[in-house]
C-alpha cells in the first residue's frame, strides 16, 4: 500500500512540474510575430552585446539594456548578436529569439 501511494504521489508531482513549466511558456501568435518582424525590418537597430547573458528563452536581460517598443504589441525587442530578441517588458525575460 505504501509503495502504491508513493508511486501515485510521485506521478502527481511529475505532472504538476510539467504543468508549471508549460505555464511559463509564452506563445506569440504568427500574426504578431509577422508584425514584429516587419517592424524590426523597417526600424533597424544596432546590434548590442550583453556580456554574461546567455540568449535563451527565459533568460533575464539586465536593466541596462534598452528595450524598444513595437506598436500594438505587448512585447519589446532588442537586437543582440544580430538576432532579434523579443522580451516581456514587465519581467525582462526573453520570450522568443528570431534568428
Amino acid at each position: 500500500m505504501k509503495m502504491r501511494l508513493s508511486t501515485v504521489a510521485a506521478g502527481f508531482l511529475l505532472l504538476a512540474g510539467i504543468g508549471a513549466a508549460s505555464a511559463q511558456d509564452v506563445i506569440i501568435e504568427p500574426e504578431k510575430e509577422t508584425v514584429i518582424r516587419g517592424y524590426v525590418e523597417k526600424q533597424p537597430l544596432a546590434s548590442v552585446k550583453i556580456p554574461g547573458v546567455e540568449l535563451n528563452i527565459g533568460s533575464t536581460l539586465p536593466d541596462t539594456v534598452e528595450l524598444h517598443e513595437v506598436p500594438d504589441v505587448e512585447y519589446r525587442y532588442v537586437i543582440v548578436d544580430n538576432q532579434t530578441v523579443i522580451v516581456d517588458p514587465d519581467t525582462r525575460k526573453i520570450v522568443k529569439i528570431i534568428r
